[in-house]
């Protein structure tokens, strides 16, 4: 049961990544607006669109599940606080859309990314394994 759990967390991941994608790469104007706003606008939309076509793909395959997550999670984050300090929740009139599903896979990713700590090289360097029993979860 957990497993199927956790493997809808990681397509939905993977398809709100994927959506964004052709805003970021066709230099829609929502997403132009966004990137000049915090200052980051054509390297920035660019590069954080590759870096999330490759975080929605390593989501996806087992052994690389750790990888997707982690980077999910770390862009997420860096979203999550530009809405936070310089974009505002609301941008555009999309009643916080953008926003409410940055928190979404966000909360997601985290869970992902907690479920597979102990396939992290330097989490298990760091704590072996006796001090992470406490996940029975395997993918």
């Amino acid at each position: 049961m957990k497993k199927h759990i956790l493997l809808i967390f990681r397509i939905v991941i993977s398809v709100v990544l994927l959506q964004t994608l052709r805003f970021k790469f066709t230099a829609h104007p929502d997403s132009v607006y966004i990137f000049s706003t915090v200052g980051l606008e054509p390297f920035g939309r660019i590069s954080i669109g590759i870096l999330e076509l490759c975080a929605a793909l390593l989501i996806l395959f087992p052994k690389t599940i750790w990888v997707g997550a982690l980077l999910t999670f770390g862009i997420i984050s860096g979203a999550i606080l530009m809405h936070i300090t310089i974009l505002g929740i609301e941008i555009n009139n999309d009643n916080g859309l953008l926003f409410y599903t940055a928190l979404l896979v966000f909360i997601l990713s985290g869970i992902v990314t907690w479920t597979q700590r102990k396939k992290i090289p330097l989490v298990n360097k760091l704590f072996p394994y006796k001090y992470l029993k406490g996940n029975n979860i395997e993918t």
